[in-house]
C-alpha cells in the first residue's frame, strides 16, 4: 500500500471521530458532510459540504476537522474548504449515521431520491425514535435548528425531534 494511501486511510479514520456539533452522536463523515479528501504528499486538503448554507456551525466543524487531521501522522499542512456544490441532501447520511440518530433520539429523514420543490414539505407523521410507532404529529416545522422538527408520540406520549429531508 502506498504512502498516500495510508495517510488517506488514516485521514478518513480521524475524520469519523469528528462530531457534527449540533448532533455528536453522528459524525461528520456519517452525515455526508465529507465531499473529498485530497492527498499530496503530506499536504491534506479536505471538501466540507455543510447540511445547510448559513449553518451556524460551519466554523466550528472547519476547525475540528483540521485539527483532527492535523493530528494524522505524515500530515504537515491540512486546508480545509467548503463548497456548497452539489448542495448536501439527507441522502448522503450513511445507515450508521441513520441509525446514530435514531439512538440519539432524533427521527432520521425519510425517503431516499431527489427532492422536488412541489414536495418540500414534512411528512405528516414520522416514526418514533424510542417506541418505533408511526402514530405521531408534527407539533412545530420549527425546530432548534433548521435542520430539525418538533414530533410527538400518541403511543409512548414523548417529544422527539425528526432531521428534517431536503
Amino acid at each position: 500500500m502506498s504512502t498516500q494511501t495510508t495517510v488517506e486511510l488514516a485521514v478518513w479514520e480521524a475524520l469519523a471521530t469528528v462530531p457534527d456539533p449540533e448532533i455528536p452522536a453522528v459524525s461528520v463523515v456519517d452525515m455526508g458532510m465529507i465531499k473529498r479528501v485530497d492527498v499530496d504528499g503530506s499536504n491534506v486538503r479536505v471538501t466540507v459540504l455543510p447540511t445547510f448554507t448559513g449553518c451556524p456551525a460551519i466554523p466550528v466543524i472547519k476547525q475540528d476537522v483540521g485539527d483532527a487531521v492535523a493530528g494524522v501522522e505524515d500530515v504537515d499542512t491540512v486546508e480545509v474548504e467548503t463548497t456548497f456544490h452539489p448542495p448536501w441532501t439527507t441522502d448522503r447520511i450513511t445507515e450508521q449515521g441513520r441509525a446514530n440518530l435514531k439512538a440519539f433520539g432524533l427521527a432520521p429523514p425519510t425517503g431516499r431520491g431527489p427532492v422536488l420543490i412541489t414536495e418540500i414539505g414534512l411528512p405528516k407523521r414520522a416514526e418514533c425514535p424510542f417506541c418505533n410507532s408511526t402514530n405521531t404529529h408534527n407539533e412545530n416545522p420549527f425546530g432548534p435548528t433548521p435542520c430539525r422538527a418538533l414530533y410527538y408520540c400518541d403511543d409512548c406520549s414523548q417529544p422527539f425531534e425528526q432531521f428534517k429531508p431536503v
